[in-house]
């Protein structure tokens, strides 16, 4: 099938369904032929994949142990009713 021609705004507005492979394969498919052609749109969708490997990279990274100390005496705290002191 011969792909649908879109707009930018078009793209822009389904670019996290696309990223999150919630598309069918026709409406990615107009995507990818979209953002082969368009520069701002492509140079958007990699952005948005870069920074969703960044943030799903970060999740695996330890807090520090000073850290931890810290919230852990804060959520005592918290859980023995001395939620008044975490503001």
């Amino acid at each position: 099938m011969i792909p649908r021609e879109l707009s930018c705004e078009d793209v822009i507005e389904r670019l996290f369904d696309y990223l999150d492979r919630e598309l069918d394969a026709q409406q990615a498919e107009d995507i990818e032929h979209h953002l082969a052609r368009c520069r701002d749109c492509f140079t958007r969708a990699e952005f948005e994949k870069r920074l969703r490997e960044r943030v799903a990279a970060s999740g695996t990274v330890s807090a520090p142990p000073r850290l931890r100390r810290r919230v852990r005496r804060l959520l005592d705290r918290f859980d023995k009713g001395g939620s008044d002191e975490l503001h």
